[in-house]
């Protein structure tokens, strides 16, 4: 083929290809563009924009603004550091058992958030650890179980504590007050905290089940000790369906026998013994009676009352040569509220003001309960004639040995009543015995006044049930509550509500006035006998005994 041929014009259909690539007739053809220059001028769009080079540097974009609660963009939950550190660090303070848990979970109480110490972790043995929702309400249901048996405030918040972390939820808050139980758990600042509550609708006095209680924290809190939650849940269950140690008709002739020992610390013989135990007994029946129709506690407190003053003011009118004041004070001394005055006082003075306020505001309204019974009978005996003597408080005769054996029966009796473990009635009937001992000692022998006298014997009531509750490693109400019977103030209340009634209001509130002196002198004293058990014996190294320190008002 020659080259003519070679060089002959395209056909149509390639004419037609080549012309289809070119769109506009200013376009530049293949050959003529002028190359671009990597890194050279760019093309610009305007006559101010600046040339390359001028361009001032630009910052770094600022992070964006968020919450002060959320993450930051470096933090790593499977390595995040500790939530608070002070300034001078997190002490390593091992928290070993070598005091009764109380004071080790009451020492990390009083100690603000950020210098409590790092305490070792004991997970109990759970299949990727236990649920926080399950722990908390195990906690919230040990918490009911202590406050509606009568514990201090602060007593109750420890145990809580304790059950919280041994369960390894260390960074938790309880919260106590007189019928409301809180927590709160967070597991650190940048998470969601975690809050429980329950409500204490119902109160009952049962040491049986306090001490069990105590045991099942006391379990809990010992790192040798592995308990599950369900075993825990278990124990719990088992304990609030425990029957009580002593049936109804035992709690009957207690309450009658403690009237009866109350009336012969006062000068009662054993025609006295008698009517306060029957009145005493009919009082309760009473009020036992009430409390099946649902009717509030004030009014059985009411009812109660009524018997023993009733059979008071009959002997009186029938002339029988009895002392008739030593019967309706033996049975004041069954209803005073001793258990609840001394929780009261006790909240108030470790810090707990609303719950102690509480506390004492339903002990006002038991004795307003109690003053409105006898008030009725005392009364209607000075309509009816009956002269009861006032000054009959001026001669009460001095038996100590009888007056010992009746303060030990009434401590033995008024433990049967607080439902206490059996093995505890002895010890806490010795426990009262020498607290009328010291009493009598320091009053009739001494002439102190009965106010220091009921103060000091009831410091020693508590320093002795402190002993024995740290020997046991249990609550120490059971101790201390039935000890103080023989030291509350019955006469004093019934000769201050026999001068009302007899008109006599001035030496009627000197008496009260007095009663209340003594009813705080019992519950002050009981709480600096334990205090001083805590100041003396070992607490433990000397990080935790610093640690309890508390704000002295700023």
């Amino acid at each position: 083929m020659s080259e003519a041929e070679d060089r002959k014009p395209q056909s149509d259909e390639a004419r037609s290809a080549y012309d289809s690539e070119i769109t506009s007739e200013f376009a530049i053809p293949e050959g003529l563009t002028v190359p671009k220059v990597v890194g050279g001028e760019s093309e610009t769009t305007s006559e101010f924009a600046l040339p390359d080079g001028l361009e001032a540097p630009q910052a770094p974009a600022a992070e964006p603004e968020g919450s002060a609660f959320s993450p930051p963009s470096v933090y790593s939950a499977k390595s995040a550091p500790p939530a608070f550190t002070p300034p001078g660090g997190i002490p390593a303070v091992s928290l070993t058992k070598d005091v009764p848990w109380q004071d080790r979970m009451r020492t990390m109480l009083r100690m603000p958030v950020a210098e409590r110490p790092a305490p070792e972790k004991v997970h109990k043995p759970e299949e990727g650890g236990p649920a926080v929702p399950r722990v908390l309400d195990l906690t919230l249901r040990i918490g009911e179980l202590l406050l509606a048996g009568g514990e201090g405030a602060e007593d109750v918040e420890a145990a809580m504590f304790a059950v919280c972390r041994s369960y390894g939820l260390d960074r938790c808050e309880p919260n106590v007050t007189f019928t409301l139980l809180a927590i709160s758990y967070q597991p650190s600042l940048v998470e969601d905290p975690v809050t429980a509550s329950r409500t204490v609708r119902r109160r009952g006095t049962d040491y049986t089940r306090l001490a069990a209680v105590f045991r099942l924290v006391d379990d809990l809190s010992d790192p040798e000790t592995h308990v599950s939650l369900e075993e825990a849940y278990r124990r719990l269950a088992e304990i609030r369906r425990n029957r009580h140690p002593f049936p109804t008709w035992v709690l009957t002739l207690a309450s009658g026998l403690l009237a009866g020992a109350a009336s012969l610390l006062v000068g009662g013989g054993l025609p006295v013994f008698a009517a306060a135990m029957v009145g005493a007994m009919l009082g309760d029946r009473l009020a036992w009676l009430c409390a099946g129709r649902g009717l509030p506690e004030f009014y059985q407190f009411t009812v109660a009352a009524m018997p023993p003053a009733a059979i008071g003011v009959a002997l009186t009118l029938a002339h029988v040569d009895v002392n008739a004041s030593a019967v309706i004070t033996g049975g004041l001394f069954a209803l005073l509220p001793g258990r609840a005055l001394v929780a009261g006082v006790q909240d108030g003075l470790t810090g707990f003001y609303i719950t102690a306020s509480a506390r004492l505001l339903e002990v006002l309204y038991f004795f307003v309960g109690i003053v409105v019974g006898v008030l009725v009978m005392l009364y209607l005996g000075v309509q009816l004639g009956a002269h009861l003597n006032p000054d009959a408080a001026l001669r009460l005769e001095e038996r100590p040995l009888l007056q010992i054996a009746a303060s030990m029966l009434l401590s033995a009796t008024f433990a049967v009543l607080l439902q206490q473990e059996r093995s505890t009635v002895l010890a806490v009937t010795l426990n009262g015995g020498v607290a009328w001992v010291v009493y009598g000692a320091l009053h009739y022998t001494g002439d102190i006044s009965p106010v220091a006298s009921t103060a000091v014997a009831a410091g020693l009531v508590g320093l002795f049930g402190q002993l024995l509750s740290r020997y046991r490693f249990v609550s120490a109400l059971p101790y201390t509550t039935a000890a103080i019977g023989p030291l509350l103030p019955g006469s004093a209340t019934y000769f201050g509500l026999l001068s009302i009634a007899q008109n006599d209001v001035d030496k009627g509130l000197v008496s009260l006035t007095k009663a209340a002196a003594l009813a705080m002198a019992i519950a002050i004293g009981v709480n600096l006998g334990s205090e001083i058990s805590r100041l003396f014996l070992r607490v433990g190294s000397a990080d935790k005994r610093r640690a309890a320190k508390r704000t002295r008002g700023f």
